[in-house]
Formats: C-alpha cells, sequence, structure tokens
C-alpha cells in the first residue's frame, strides 16, 4: 500500500517527535498505536518483531503503524460553536482545547471503526457513577446515550460526538477524582490536595488502557477499600436493610445468658451487617452473640465487653442509610489526599475519629498506639509535617491561651499554684521543668509546623482507657511514647534502648536528630478499612460529616442538573 504525501509528512513528524522528546503527545500515540494494531488486528508476533526492531528500522516501523492505523484530524475551528452549542460544559472548554493541543487536533475517542475501546470504558464508569458515590449525571446524558446506541463509522461527520465524550471524560474525572471545589480549610482540613492534570491523566489511560481497571484512577489506596463496602452497603439497603431493636424500658443492660426478644433482634441485625456469620435465631445471650457484639464494639469506637448497653444499641440502629452517607463523606475526603501518602517508605499516620496512631513501614503496619487528640473547643488541626527530632524529658512552654484561660485564673485562686505543678514564670511567659508529672510526659516528637502541634507523652494515662478521647488542648497525646520511641531508634546505633530510658529519666531537656525524617499525616476519617479489611465507623468528634454531606448534595445536584436542549 502507497502512503499518501500528507501521510509520509505525518510519519516523518512522528519519528522526528519521538527521537527529539518534544511532546508528550506523540509518544502517547505510540503506545496507542501499538495498542490498536493488538487489539484490532490480534497480531502480537507482529508487534514484537516490530518493537524488537534496530532503531535504524525506525521509519519502516512508524510507516506499517501507519499502515493500520490513521490519526483522524479534528478543525481546532469546531471548538467554539461547540460549546455555543452545549452551554453546560462550558467551564470544561479550557481544559478540553489543552487536551486537543496535546493531541495534535485529532480524534482521542474514534478510529476508522467507531468508539475506541477506552471510550466504552469510560462510558460505562459513567453509567455506573453512583458506585463512586456520586449522585449527578452528565448534562447531556442522552447524547452520549444515542453515540453508543448507534453504529458510528465515518468520524469525518464527528467533532460534535467526539467534544462531547472529552467533556464526558472531564466531568467524570472532575466529579469522582477531584472532588468538591470548595476550600479544604473550611473543613479544618489542611493537608495538601493532590495536583491534577487532565491532559496527563486521560495519556495514561489511554497508553495502559486501565480505565476499567479500578487503581486507574489513581486515588488514595483508602477510596477503593471504601467503595468495596460502599457496594456491600447498598446492597443491604435494597434488600430492606434492617429492623429497629424495639428496647424494653425497664432493661437497661443486656449480659451474657440474658433471654429476651431484644437478644434475637440484635442478633438479626448482626447478620446482615457480619458481625455473626450464622443466625440460629436465639433468644438467650450466647457466646456467637457475645462474638458478634464485641466486634461491633471494636469497629465502632466501643472499649469490647460483654455488656450490650443502650448506647450499642443505639449505635445499632443507626439507618443503613446513615451508613452510606458515612461511606460516601469519606470516600470524597479520600479524593483530596495524595495516593503517594500511603506508598511512602515509612510514615506515621494519625485519625482523630478513631483516636489511634499507626507506623507504617514498607505497607505494613509496624507499630500502633491509642492516642488522645484535641477536644471540640481545641480541635486538633488536620495537615502533615517531617518529623525531625525527638525530645527526651522535655520543657514545656505553655501556650499563650492556657496561660491566660487556665494558669492566670488558678494562680489568683493560689499562690501556690506554679510551685504544685513544677512550673516557672518568666515575664509572662509560663514553662513547665522536665519531670514525671510534665504534661508533655517524658518525651515529645517534634514535626515543626505553624500549628504548634506535636506528639507527645502523657502522665494522665488514664484517659488512654476512655472510649471518648478528645481531651486534649490540640496536641496529640501517644499511649505508647516510650516504644514508639524505640521503635522510630531502633535501627540507630547511637541511641541504643539504656541510653533512650536514660534521657527519658534525667530530668535535664535532651534532644535526638533523626538520620532519617518520617513523614506524618494527621486525617479525618470516621469511616475507614483496616489492614484486614474490616470497616471501622467512629464518631463525628468535630462534627464534620453533615456539613460535607449537606456540599456534596448541592454539589452532586448542581452539577447534575440537566440542562440539556
Amino acid at each position: 500500500m502507497k502512503h499518501s504525501k500528507e501521510m509520509k509528512e505525518r510519519s516523518l513528524s512522528l519519528s522526528t517527535t519521538i527521537l527529539g522528546s518534544r511532546t508528550r503527545f506523540i509518544r502517547i500515540t505510540f503506545l496507542v498505536l501499538i495498542s490498536f494494531v493488538f487489539l484490532a488486528c490480534n497480531r502480537k508476533n507482529n508487534i514484537e518483531s516490530i518493537v524488537n526492531t534496530e532503531a535504524a528500522d525506525l521509519s519502516d516501523f512508524y510507516d506499517s503503524i501507519f499502515v493500520m492505523y490513521e490519526l483522524i484530524p479534528i478543525d481546532s475551528l469546531e471548538v467554539e460553536p461547540f460549546f455555543t452549542k452545549y452551554p453546560a460544559v462550558k467551564k470544561y472548554e479550557k481544559d478540553l482545547t489543552s487536551i486537543y493541543q496535546d493531541h495534535n487536533f485529532s480524534h482521542v475517542w474514534f478510529d476508522q471503526k467507531g468508539v475506541v475501546i477506552y471510550g466504552n470504558s469510560l462510558y460505562a464508569k459513567v453509567k455506573d457513577i453512583e458506585s463512586e458515590g456520586i449522585f449527578s449525571t452528565f448534562p447531556y446524558q442522552e447524547k452520549i446515550d444515542s453515540i453508543f446506541e448507534r453504529d458510528i463509522s465515518d468520524t469525518t461527520i464527528l467533532p460534535e460526538e467526539e467534544f462531547l465524550l472529552t467533556c464526558l471524560y472531564l466531568f467524570y474525572f472532575d466529579v469522582v477524582y477531584k472532588g468538591i471545589d470548595d476550600n479544604l480549610s473550611n473543613f479544618g482540613w489542611l493537608l495538601p490536595r493532590k495536583k491534577l492534570s487532565y491532559t496527563a491523566m486521560l495519556d495514561s489511560i489511554i497508553s495502559d488502557k486501565k480505565l476499567q481497571n479500578e487503581n486507574s484512577l489513581n486515588l488514595f489506596g483508602q477510596y477503593y477499600k471504601l467503595r468495596n463496602v460502599l457496594k456491600r452497603y447498598r446492597t443491604i439497603e435494597q434488600n430492606g436493610g434492617w429492623l429497629p431493636i424495639e428496647l424494653e424500658p425497664d432493661k437497661k443492660v443486656y449480659q451474657p445468658n440474658d433471654s429476651s426478644a431484644v437478644i434475637q433482634q440484635i442478633r438479626e441485625r448482626l447478620y446482615i451487617t457480619g458481625e455473626i456469620k450464622e443466625n440460629n435465631k436465639s433468644a438467650i445471650y450466647d457466646e456467637d452473640l457475645l462474638a458478634g457484639i464485641q466486634q461491633f464494639q471494636l469497629h465502632n469506637g466501643y472499649q469490647p465487653d460483654s455488656i450490650i448497653s443502650q448506647k450499642h444499641i443505639a449505635a445499632l440502629n443507626i439507618p443503613v442509610e446513615d451508613y452510606i452517607k458515612k461511606i460516601i463523606v469519606n470516600m470524597e475526603r479520600c479524593r483530596w489526599v495524595p495516593p503517594q501518602i500511603s506508598k511512602a517508605k515509612e510514615f506515621i499516620f494519625v485519625n482523630i475519629p478513631a483516636f489511634h496512631l499507626d507506623m507504617y513501614r514498607d505497607g505494613k503496619v509496624e507499630f500502633e498506639s491509642a492516642v488522645v487528640v484535641g477536644s471540640e473547643l481545641n480541635k486538633t488541626v488536620i495537615f502533615d509535617g517531617m518529623m525531625t527530632y525527638i525530645v527526651f524529658s522535655p520543657y514545656w512552654n505553655i501556650p499563650k491561651s492556657i496561660i491566660r484561660n487556665e494558669v492566670l485564673p488558678g494562680m489568683e485562686k493560689d499562690e501556690n499554684y506554679l510551685s504544685k505543678r513544677n512550673m516557672d514564670w518568666n515575664d509572662g511567659n509560663v514553662r513547665q521543668r522536665p519531670g514525671r508529672n510534665n504534661s508533655l510526659g517524658l518525651v515529645k516528637f517534634i514535626f515543626p509546623n505553624s500549628n504548634n502541634i506535636y506528639l507527645h507523652d502523657s502522665p494522665a494515662k488514664s484517659l488512654f482507657e476512655k472510649e471518648d478521647r478528645a481531651k486534649s488542648h490540640g496536641c496529640i497525646r501517644v499511649a505508647k511514647a516510650r516504644e514508639m520511641a524505640l521503635k522510630i531508634l531502633e535501627d540507630d546505633e547511637d541511641w541504643p534502648v539504656t541510653k533512650i530510658d536514660a534521657a527519658m529519666k534525667a530530668g535535664k531537656e535532651k534532644t535526638c536528630v533523626l538520620k532519617n525524617e518520617i513523614p506524618v499525616y494527621i486525617g479525618y476519617f470516621t469511616a475507614w478499612v483496616d489492614i484486614e479489611g474490616q470497616i471501622n465507623f467512629y464518631k463525628d468528634v468535630y462534627k464534620r460529616d453533615e456539613r460535607l454531606a449537606e456540599i456534596l448534595i448541592i454539589n452532586n445536584t448542581h452539577k447534575g442538573e440537566n440542562k440539556e436542549k
């Protein structure tokens, strides 16, 4: 087959651009062409032989590719009239133009045989968008449906359909990948938001054909786990959810061996959500129910025990719709998180509503501890930092707010207030000297930040046994602070266990600069799937879920408003 002059010129341009690495478009197109050769012609052996061709024969390789696949140009002058006709997607004009500039104004979604494979995958994803916790619809969905309902073979008359599919792509990744447009600091969220490039993402999807893969969105890993749980809870909802447990007016608690119709109701409720694997329908509080209720307590923020109290029954009576809303809210939070966070070799993660800290190494939890976080009045900030040093036997430089609200009133009532607390006054500043009763305990972990938040030990050990541990002034108290120091420094020959223990008891401040800084992330997730795959629900200690849910509904309703004309 002979090539036209135009095709030869395009082939030469392609060769020159790839070899010179001048644009990403040609490199991606190179991969796409290989994919299409394999998909359309099923000539794997031919491709392997081409890929193994010497560099000197690259021009022949490009010629052979163009025999089987030709890029289809699209007129840039069609962009403006398209958005005049489809005003509901006008906000995507800049990104759409950027995509086609990157692709040398050639069709992205069509080849000579119609819609390409990743176009069909995109369409399937949008049709199932509720599985992503999204309620909105593309404003011209009926027009999109018509594209896939007819056989399209003449792409020279398809600029409108081509641009609509690009807008569909931008819509999908806007609502599913990017998330809400609001300023996240309004939610107390100062963790860095991931950077987004629609063009780069599309190039990646085109080149590896993984739009249909569950991880193709490159979202924070927790997102996909929550999405699986959402599917399960929606199935429960479709099956009718669960009936409310009817309380007995004179019965405050249930204990093992108690017998009651309420026990049967609790057993049924736990069976529906999987804490009990088999429902024997017994009205007696037996060992199976005990194991099930302890699983429920453990994964709903309660201290596991054998007592079923009214607060547990109140939690069991929360409708499945509310659990679904909580899952969706936390899926949204996952959209804000850079996915590389969970891929770091080593990092520390604190989940505020869980009152829990995990230290990860190579994707595994190497250390964990209960924590106490800021009260609702003194909220712990959601942010990240790099732990750079540890301080043993620390001073506590008391914040001005605590001096004003607690120390000065205490001094007015008791002239010995400072001495009783081992504190020093220095011209309006107050600090507490090192020691076992120091409010920071025997060690603190510093990741410098403008919020003056850090991790530290605490002499008030009883707080770690409570279910509600939102009790601090904003910093994070670690139950197993000594053990965490040992874990962090276990590979540092300069800090053996004996030296660490001596420094903690010395009564004199001593600093250890870490040889390797450790990322620290403070997050806020009221629904979280743990490493065993178990969903955990936590109290919304700072009352942020409802507001976010309302914004999601408003945003989704606005984005899904059908303005088709």
